[in-house]
């Protein structure tokens, strides 16, 4: 049948039309019942010819084809319509109770899009719908979009060197904008300086060339600003943002046009030399940035003084990777922190093997709270009016299952860095509170006797603080005025109107206060008339001190006499000697503790150590 003359009757419409041809009339209501309620037009046809009836009255979006038909079965139906021009590129969906996959292949064979299996899920069937459609509406627009450039391009030919001018000046706008990009990407906002990641491209160009080239030698500087926190906390963002500009100028002054400066964020700068010729090059530049930092800095509403720690890494070809050496002077550069900061300290490899130790011993020690590896010794201490033991100070060590017996002094600074001398803390004041429970229960212990325990600063941030020492109180029943809680004086400095709150509260439950190493902190005389304080505890340096100097015996008699002016008693640490315990009785010192006394000792020997006799 000659159909290609046939004149079909186009209509403009809103609603897709979608042609079920399906010989079963409950196939064709179901579906289109389906669709219609999806707001689709449907149309039905029972057989072929009824199909090109409605194909020639208007042009369906989409067709359903059922395969088992009488006389013309799907498989040539479907041929057909695509074979015919007008109907080529209409979808055809296959919906058939026939599931073999030879069935199918054929049906895609035939020119099918799709195929549905019967019997089908009803959102199977408006899912797979609403994608063709969509496929060919995609086409159809594609297809219009084709035609509608072809036709701009015939009528405006004229006009395409414009137009390429016009694309030439974009591109070369476009190009402006990705170096802008990349600029802003490869440098700090604020210093506009390198950052992070331009530095450790350059330092591995460095590195990649001192591989090479055994004659080319480099250096990294990092370098850390001691206090910039404390400016930027209390005059403003905007003034230490001020501050980091006019740091970065000044460093910037020191080094030579081929060296590369980098801010790393915060305060932290990064600087890479090249070409130099040994390490005292790096020492030197290294000097000349800390002189110029000590300088004021005219702000434009503060003068400001700052300075900066700097470590020194030699750029060895060795270094695997560029990161490294960052490390290793990062590593340097806190070690001259360490070293009384506002200096520069050159790494040595050494240095990184401490680091690794360090890490091991905070790892070791996050499990040692969780093992509770930790035990307590007392070390006596002695009225020196009459040689009697007034008290004992409790001192914690670290019972390390591998390297043995570790000093806090080793693991405290650590402990309180990582957050852990909360848990450490309140163990062993609860372990001595318990201790002390268990010796009161002997009659023949002293009844006035004392036990010192340390408190370290970062506990006073803990606002539960006060109740948690009330609740080990109660639960280990012992008096709290022979309790003696020794603290530094940076605790009372640092939270002034905190600290002497809960200071109040302690000297409410009888709890005896003792600043600990007097005269090594801030030792400003002004707030010891401020806080509830009992005795004043004098560091054994000047104690050694008073030794080697006894003309003056330096600062000691001073000590004692502002402790006993303000009704405090006085505490000497490290008495090591006859000679020194004469020389604190003479100053009339009232209590003193040493290893001329004793060392500390554990708590099984405390009973034996009470009821001995000591000559002192």
């Amino acid at each position: 049948m000659d159909i290609d003359g046939i004149e079909l009757k186009l209509t403009t419409k809103n609603k897709k039309d979608i042609l079920i041809i399906d010989d079963t009339a409950d196939n064709l209501r179901v579906l289109s019942a389906i669709l219609i309620r999806e707001g689709y037009n449907v149309r039905k046809a029972l057989n072929w010819q009824m199909a090109l009836t409605a194909c020639q009255t208007v042009l369906p979006d989409l067709i359903l084809l059922d395969i088992m038909m009488p006389e013309i079965d799907g498989y040539e139906v479907c041929r057909r319509l695509k074979d015919w021009d007008n109907t080529a590129d209409i979808p055809v969906i296959f919906v058939s109770a026939l599931d073999d996959v030879f069935d199918k292949v054929k049906a895609f064979q035939a020119g099918g899009v799709d195929y549905i299996t019967k019997p089908f899920e009803f959102e199977e069937v408006l899912i797979r719908v609403q994608n063709q459609i969509a496929l060919r509406d995609t086409r159809l627009e594609i297809l219009n979009l084709n035609t509608e450039l072809e036709q701009r391009v015939k009528k405006r030919t004229q006009e395409l060197e414009e137009t390429l001018s016009k694309l030439q000046i974009e591109m070369a706008s476009r190009r402006e904008l990705q170096s802008k990009l990349l600029d802003i990407a490869l440098h700090d906002s604020l210093t506009g300086l390198s950052n992070r990641v331009l530095f450790i491209r350059q330092l591995e160009k460095s590195l990649n060339r001192a591989k090479q080239d055994c004659n080319y030698q480099f250096a990294v500087l990092f370098l850390d600003c001691d206090r910039f926190k404390v400016v930027n906390d209390s005059l403003g963002h905007f003034v230490g943002d001020e501050l980091l500009v006019a740091i970065a100028r000044r460093i910037q002054l020191s080094l030579s046009p081929f060296d590369t400066l980098a801010r790393f964020g915060g305060d932290e700068f990064a600087i890479l030399l090249e070409n130099i010729t040994g390490i005292e090059m790096a020492v030197d530049v290294a000097e000349r940035i800390l002189q110029k930092l000590s300088l004021a800095f005219k702000l434009s509403r503060y003068e400001v003084f700052m300075n900066a720690s700097i470590g020194i890494s030699w750029g060895s070809s060795s270094y695997e990777k560029p990161e490294y050496l960052l490390r290793d002077a990062d590593t340097a550069m806190y070690r001259a922190k360490s070293l009384g900061r506002a200096r520069y300290h050159l790494f040595d490899p050494d240095m990184h093997k401490q680091a690794i130790e360090l890490l091991d011993l905070e790892n070791d020690l996050r499990r040692a709270v969780e093992r509770q590896e930790f035990i307590i010794y007392y070390q006596p201490i002695v009225r020196l009016s009459t040689g009697k033991i007034a008290g004992f100070e409790a001192l914690v060590r670290w019972q390390h299952p591998t390297r043995g017996l570790i000093l806090p002094t080793d693991f405290i600074p650590a402990a309180e860095e990582m957050g852990l001398i909360y848990p450490i803390n309140t163990w062993i004041f609860k372990t001595v509170c318990q201790q002390l429970h268990i010796w009161q229960q002997d009659c023949r212990f002293p009844t006035n006797i004392t036990i010192s325990v340390n408190l370290s600063a970062r506990l006073f941030s803990n606002h539960n603080l006060i109740s948690i020492i009330d609740n080990i109180i109660y639960q280990t029943e012992v008096n709290p005025a022979n309790i003696e809680l020794e603290i530094t004086e940076s605790v009372i400095m640092e939270n002034n109107d905190t600290v002497k709150n809960m200071l109040q509260q302690l000297k409410q439950r009888n709890f005896k206060l003792v600043i600990d190493d007097f005269g090594t902190g801030y030792s400003s005389l002004s707030y010891l008339h401020s806080f509830p304080l009992n005795s004043l505890k004098i560091d054994k340096s000047f104690v050694k001190i008073m030794q080697e100097n006894q003309e003056n015996m330096g600062l000691v008699p001073a000590m004692i006499g502002i402790s006993h002016s303000m009704g405090m008693q006085a505490i000497a640490e490290g008495i090591e000697t006859p000679e020194q315990l004469a020389q604190l009785r003479s100053l009339n010192c009232d209590l003193g503790q040493g290893y001329f006394f004793s060392k500390p000792i554990q708590h099984e020997l405390i009973p034996q150590f009470l009821y001995t006799d000591f000559c002192w």
